[in-house]
């Protein structure tokens, strides 16, 4: 089901009619909506505050501060969506696997998913396990009234990455060496964590979300013909189980321009597209039916105002002939990001793109 088939009574009716809303329809916007990666979080002084001392994952589950991070970049930026605040491996903690988000590292993995066994620790994921999403969804759309919260996952691929390596990864070795060495395996680990990803996903969008972003943040680590063999029937299965619900599917991943296609092919309403292509450029490869989101280098934004101008223009530039365009960066907020600069380039792009 296309999301521009899907019926708005599917869709939370306050949101319907925003401007993020409608660019992931691929319908005329009044200006080109603004949200970013990572935009809830590390780069905003009110977030250190809130969070101090407390430990990552615990934070993701206590839903009046899941509630007020969330919220504090649309008070500050204006951006035109929220996305939820969470971590990609919370699903995987709720499940009961060992884990931990080290600062500095990332996730850790006490026992790394390396043999067949291992796999009856990856349980079915209940709305059970985390009521503590519905009870924060619930909280925030009360707040966010006409402005959509986008729901989030991590890709099966990305948290296998996680699970095999038992952490960050430069090489995925891992990882491949499973993917190459014990197929049957492999697949029945992405199998597995496509149903808890696509369990988590379907928990944000009954509790309220708008939209929703599979994040495979490491899969441009994959040739073509790999991701089509071994790692897309995994994604597909992630969109095609919350099809039903009519929300936009937006699939990003870092390094992916050789992939984008297929990750369009995945079942994305939008694909995210970093900031190695232009977006013009990206359409071509991605083909017709789909809206982009991006994609200005997160980079840029510790340089000087005028240069900040400068680059987003060329990518509104590139954008122009789209179907559909959501402006985000070609990756996350980085944390020594000033956040004035974000309120300016929020207002640039509204301002620049006024219809």
């Amino acid at each position: 089901m296309s999301v521009n088939d899907s019926p708005a009574g599917k869709q939370p009716t306050a949101t319907y009619d925003s401007a993020f809303l409608k660019a992931c329809r691929r319908e005329p916007v009044p200006h080109t909506p603004v949200w970013f990666m990572r935009q809830a979080g590390r780069s905003l002084p009110e977030y250190r505050k809130v969070r101090e001392g407390i430990p990552m994952l615990e934070s993701c589950t206590r839903p009046e501060l899941v509630t007020e991070i969330t919220l504090q970049p649309v008070r500050r930026h204006g951006v035109d969506a929220a996305i939820y605040y969470s971590d990609i491996v919370v699903p995987l903690k709720a499940i009961g696997l060992d884990l931990d988000i080290k600062p500095g590292v990332g996730p850790v993995v006490e026992r790394p998913v390396r043999t067949r066994a291992d796999l009856a620790r990856l349980r079915d994921l209940t709305p059970e396990d985390v009521g503590y999403v519905t009870e924060a969804i619930g909280l925030l759309t009360r707040e966010l009234g006409e402005t959509p919260l986008i729901g989030f996952a991590g890709a099966p691929f990305t948290l296998a990455s996680y699970l095999v390596e038992g952490g960050p990864s430069r090489t995925y070795e891992n990882a491949k060496a499973m993917m190459y060495g014990d197929p049957e395996l492999w697949a029945d680990l992405l199998d597995r964590l496509a149903d808890i990803t696509a369990a988590f996903l379907r928990v944000q969008i009954e509790a309220g979300a708008s939209a929703v972003q599979l994040f495979d943040s490491w899969v441009g680590a994959l040739a073509p013909a790999d991701y089509r063999r071994s790692v897309m029937p995994a994604s597909a299965k992630v969109f095609e189980a919350v099809a039903e619900y009519g929300v936009p599917r937006i699939h990003f991943g870092v390094g992916t321009g050789e992939l984008l296609r297929l990750m369009g092919e995945a079942g994305a309403d939008v694909v995210g597209v970093d900031w190695r292509i232009p977006l013009d450029e990206a359409a071509r490869r991605i083909g017709p039916g789909k809206a982009l989101q991006g994609n200005l280098d997160p980079t840029v934004l510790f340089a000087s105002t005028q240069a900040v101008e400068t680059k987003t223009r060329e990518v509104l530039d590139a954008a122009a002939g789209l179907e559909g365009h959501v402006f985000n960066l070609g990756h996350g907020v980085m944390p020594n990001t000033d956040p004035d600069t974000l309120t300016r380039l929020v207002e640039y792009v509204h301002t620049h793109t006024a219809r």
